[in-house]
């Protein structure tokens, strides 16, 4: 089959592009942005790759079937070819990987507001510790794994993480609705996504629904830490299996403890202890992800559980591999070190939720402390552009020593009473004891530290949402590392124990970074 993409170079489309290549479909696709590292992993999987959506240049590539983006809207001249014409079948993404690339495997889906990335490929990283060869499609850039995709085994289990967000502009549904777990993780929930959401109890409908197609076979690890997810309808067709530190849940995390040195808990099963973990990733949010992770590589091993009723009554860890996390890294751009010297370390998180955001900080501030902790936080999201977090947004920065805001992303597409307002969370953090500094253009956070950061005081910058840094991305020239990130933010550091900051400079000195 000739399979084409509308949007092919977003991360989810471009590895479900990838896996249906290997699959032996004929594949190809179009984006508005063709540009590395998507568009070069695309074209070693022998995809064809067209910039912008010339619906000519999808007819003379004879497609048998349309995969249409989230992204993609209508005005799209492709989109709008498909509905005028209705001569070639289109699907959704969701619907695509549902059919084609989970099919009848036993689905292992990872849902909830944060984590999913992470959890994904911990799962991913232990089923294939266990020798199970399982399928994947990981959402971000696993460091623990040879690529984002892999069909995996033809009865393996395949690991997927679940979205809330909606499949397409013609299906409204959540994407996770497409899956069909047969192992669901629910590690969280919380209101997101403003744009497609009216509040919590809309978000929590969309789960409920989720928890409705998981079958009696099947296992549901739940949050028991987290409220909302305990205030979902009960789902006594399936198993339900309660995670997380308190002493009311089934499989538990306990002894907890992070430092410089890394973090340290034990995990125990009705009491039991069953692992030891010491490992470098941070945050006790990441040692849930981690016990998420662990728990459903181990149900997805247990061939004999199909007629046990009740936790209580199974124990998987008797015949389970277990996994080792050690040297586990996660995924790219979580906690991501881009720099670390004795004076400067610098980060990149993905964070974009004021609870991520607050997590990731006080995680940092037990790994580094003694430093001034600097956060740079760019409103881009959907939700984070809008003022429904401005004060939750501002009470998480203000775990920092000090914030710096960046522009906010596509102001002009918000209603100004609708939109966040950098000055109302400045005089947030500042009646906290904190300081804060907004800027009108995100470069300009560069040159703000390249003034202040001070070789005399251990200093920690952390951007969150702003920087997007790809290994295709840098390289060096003389004592600077150069790093280009994206469309937000071009940010230098020097790796030597010169000045810290660079930018203008830098941009002269090696302008084909930039080109």
């Amino acid at each position: 089959m000739r399979v084409f993409f509308i949007g092919v170079c977003g991360t989810a489309m471009g590895n479900a592009a990838v896996l249906l290549k290997k699959l032996g479909h004929q594949v190809a696709g179009s984006d508005a942005g063709v540009y590395p590292p998507m568009s070069e992993v695309l074209q070693s999987a022998g995809i064809d790759l067209f910039e912008g959506f010339a619906e000519q240049e999808m007819l003379d590539w004879k497609p048998d079937r349309v995969v249409v983006g989230n992204a993609v809207s209508r005005g799209n001249p492709q989109v709008e070819f498909l509905l005028r014409t209705r001569s070639i079948p289109f699907v959704s993404l969701p619907e695509l990987i549902g059919e084609d690339l989970i099919g009848n495997r036993p689905a292992v889906v990872i849902a909830g507001t944060h984590g999913k990335t992470t959890t994904t490929a911990l799962t991913s990283f232990a089923l294939s510790q266990a020798g199970v060869e399982p399928g994947y499609l990981i959402g971000g850039v696993p460091l623990d794994l040879p690529s984002g995709n892999e069909l995996g085994g033809p009865t393996a289990p395949f690991i997927i993480e679940g979205d809330e967000y909606d499949s397409a502009f013609f299906d409204k549904r959540s994407k996770f609705i497409h899956y069909r777990p047969k192992v669901l993780v629910l590690n969280n929930l919380e209101f997101d996504h403003g744009d497609i959401f009216r509040d919590l109890s809309d978000i929590s409908r969309s789960f409920s629904h989720l928890l409705r197609i998981v079958p009696s076979d099947g296992f549901v690890l739940i949050n028991g830490d987290d409220p909302n997810l305990l205030a979902l309808p009960d789902a006594p067709w399936t198993r339900i299996i309660s995670v997380g530190v308190g002493e009311e849940n089934d499989f538990r995390i306990v002894d907890f403890a992070e430092d410089g040195q890394g973090t340290r808990f034990k995990l125990t099963w009705l009491g039991a202890t069953v692992m030891e973990v010491s490992w470098k990733m941070p945050g006790l949010f990441n040692a849930r992800n981690l016990a998420m992770a662990t728990l459903a590589s181990v149900l997805s091993q247990c061939t004999d559980a199909g007629d046990v009723s009740s936790a209580k009554d199974l124990n998987p860890f008797a015949t389970a591999h277990l996994p080792d996390f050690t040297e586990c890294s996660g995924v790219k751009r979580r906690q991501e070190i881009l720099h670390d010297s004795e004076k400067l370390v610098v980060l990149s998180d993905f964070a974009h939720h004021p609870t991520a955001i607050a997590g990731a900080l006080e995680s940092l501030r037990a790994r580094w402390p003694g430093r001034e902790i600097i956060a740079c936080f760019e409103p881009r999201s959907n939700t984070a552009v809008t003022n429904v977090f401005e004060d939750r947004f501002a009470d998480a920065l203000a775990h920092a020593d000090l914030a710096l805001f960046g522009a906010v992303h596509r102001a002009e597409k918000i209603p100004e009473d609708k939109r966040i307002d950098p000055q109302a969370m400045i005089r947030r953090i500042e009646n906290s004891g904190k300081t804060a500094f907004a800027f009108s253009e995100n470069f300009e956070i560069a040159d703000f530290l390249e003034s202040e950061v001070k070789d005399s005081i251990p200093t920690l910058v952390v951007f969150f949402n702003l920087v997007d840094a790809h290994p295709d991305h840098l390289a060096s020239v003389g004592d600077v590392r150069w790093i280009d990130h994206s469309l937000s933010i071009r940010l230098m550091v020097w790796t030597a124990s010169a000045k810290p900051w660079v930018s203008e400079r830098a941009m002269m000195l090696c302008p084909m970074l930039y080109s």
